[in-house]
């Protein structure tokens, strides 16, 4: 198989190897990489995995794309190392079910991207006897899933930045309790200006000295392992490859939506995405009307990790659909509208509902959902309310909850009365001493801040 070359969605880039683009994370135009091509499964190799555990399929869906860059038994022992953890699907109604993306290490779906992106940078990094230091923005749960996968790597340094009056206790103190090489900065400020201070950060050549790279989802090395949980989910709950499902996708920067449209042009048979956003709704807007702005600043909601004015991947869905959008929003040439309404249906949900759907499953099912998670399931009662064909007993459907319920206790026991269990990943994380800078909206102040501590 021929190797798969990665471009920029800006155009205006060379192509890179994976290796190259999971390096520099984002490309020199300050575009997104994408594959040139999407490889394919055939229905054989997708009935296949009904008899796999998680890592094999993870093995299976990466090295796809991975052919001729890393050999087979290697991606194979990264893969295992990976995914030790369980995957559940649990069950709500008839064929309707929830897929617990929070049994890994910090109890967030950011675990399956960031452990395995980890692995491949750590690979290749010790082949080249390379160092990298590593520059992401997190609005909750990628921060933590960030500096568990890379702690204590050789090779590796870590700076996390996140707005400091928009992330949970539990979700601050699994950044800031890990030390060694993990630096956490709280700025006084909302996500997408932490998101904005990582991309001036890369097209900085003042800093080129640093070699930086990104463990956000605008990172392709993130991407790519987001698409297996899709597979394992129609793997192990349809009857057929002739099924089909329905998945209802909790979304911020877009980057889990984004591994599931990936997984849907390899083969895999999606019928619809739901695409639950909180009251950031520019993309559901842009749905409905056909024009697309951003929201500045982001609107604070308590699904703190969806808070995104302007999700960065969106440009690579538009990509995909034949269109072009740029890293500020404008968009170039306009994307395949038939297909892009075709696979998906967007839909935002309040706070005040957010809390009601967390209410209502827990008083008729027993089942405790997070802020997250109830985006995701009052997402997919609009959808199914608006597609009575789609209201049946027979219709498989999935939605993803990302975050353990934990994460969010003042929530959950307002709401419900029930302080949620701690996960094992957090029994003692209130024991932990934190260490964090604290530092304003300001570029210049940070860059400062990289040059002194990292020169």
């Amino acid at each position: 198989m021929q190797e798969i070359l990665y471009y920029s969605t800006n155009l205006q880039s060379p192509r890179v190897t994976f290796r190259e683009a999971l390096l520099k994370g984002l490309s020199l135009d300050n575009g997104l990489y994408m594959p040139e091509i999407i490889p394919q499964f055939t229905k054989t190799e997708i009935e296949s995995f009904r008899d796999k555990q998680y890592f094999e399929i993870a093995y299976s869906v990466i090295g796809k794309f991975l052919k001729n860059e890393i050999p087979a038994q290697d991606l194979y022992e990264l893969s295992k190392d990976a995914y030790n953890f369980d995957v559940p699907l649990e069950n709500v109604y008839n064929r309707n079910y929830l897929m617990r993306l929070d049994h890994g290490p910090t109890a967030s779906f950011k675990d399956f991207a960031a452990r395995m992106m980890g692995r491949l940078m750590q690979y290749f990094l010790r082949k080249e006897n390379k160092n990298l230091l590593i520059l992401t923005a997190t609005s909750g749960d990628t921060g933590s899933a960030i500096a568990n996968a890379f702690y204590g790597l050789e090779n590796i340094r870590v700076v996390i930045l996140f707005p400091e009056k928009e992330v949970s206790e539990r979700q601050r103190k699994q950044m800031t309790t890990l030390h060694k090489n993990i630096q956490v900065i709280a700025l006084d400020a909302k996500f997408d200006d932490c998101q904005a201070m990582v991309k001036n950060a890369f097209a900085d050549h003042d800093l080129d000295f640093l070699n930086l790279s990104s463990a956000n989802s605008i990172n392709i090395g993130r991407l790519l392992p987001q698409s297996v949980y899709y597979f394992w989910a129609f793997s192990k709950l349809s009857n057929s490859i002739n099924d089909e499902i329905i998945f209802s996708v909790p979304s911020g920067n877009f980057g889990d939506l984004m591994g599931g449209i990936i997984a849907k042009h390899m083969g895999l048979p999606v019928k619809k995405f739901v695409i639950s956003t909180n009251q950031n709704d520019e993309v559901p807007l842009y749905f409905q009307e056909g024009y697309y702005k951003t929201i500045v600043p982001s609107r604070n909601c308590i699904s703190s990790a969806m808070n995104v004015g302007h999700p960065s991947n969106l440009a690579r869905i538009i990509a995909l659909y034949g269109g072009q959008m740029d890293e500020k929003g404008i968009i170039h040439k306009s994307p395949d509208w038939e297909k892009l309404k075709n696979d998906m249906y967007a839909i935002s949900i309040s706070d005040i509902e957010t809390r009601e759907t967390i209410k209502k499953v827990f008083e008729m099912h027993q089942i405790i959902l997070e802020p997250h998670g109830s985006v995701g399931w009052a997402g997919l009662q609009h959808y199914i309310s608006e597609n009575p064909s789609d209201n049946s007993p027979y219709q498989l459907t999935v939605t993803l909850e990302t975050a353990h319920p934990a994460k969010f206790p003042q929530e959950i026991n307002e709401i419900i009365g029930i302080d949620p269990e701690l996960p094992p990943s957090m029994v003692n994380l209130d024991n932990l001493k934190e260490e964090m800078a604290s530092m304003d909206n300001n570029y210049k102040m940070f860059k400062e801040y990289l040059i002194k501590i990292f020169s």
